[in-house]
């Protein structure tokens, strides 16, 4: 998928499109019990809890994985407007998703 374009801008600079639509990536994830005990005990004295920045950064990188996959789909040269939003499910599960509008080149 790595031939949609994704940017966080409006217009891509020498390219004219006409609007596909909205286009959506999401994930779900969670770490292991084991992981869990460490940020319990990282949340007593404070400090970055590793073990969940590299799952929000892997989660992040799917999410943009699955909102190309659907760009491509749709027939979508490139996604313009991406943005990210992120949420808690329940105490141990984190949602990221990808969302932008699907262009076709013209």
């Amino acid at each position: 998928m790595a031939d949609i374009l994704v940017t966080t801008t409006e217009r891509i600079p020498g390219h004219d499109y006409e609007v596909i639509g909205e286009v959506f990536g999401l994930t779900t994830q969670s770490k292991n019990m084991f992981s869990d005990i460490g940020a319990s005990l990282k949340n007593i004295v404070g400090g970055e809890i590793k073990a969940y920045t590299k799952m929000l950064q892997e989660s992040r990188a799917t999410a943009i994985e699955r909102l190309q996959a659907e760009a491509a789909e749709r027939g979508a040269d490139a996604v313009v407007m991406m943005r990210f939003d992120s949420g808690s499910i329940g105490a141990d599960m984190q949602s990221v998703v990808a969302y932008g509008t699907a262009v076709k080149f013209i």
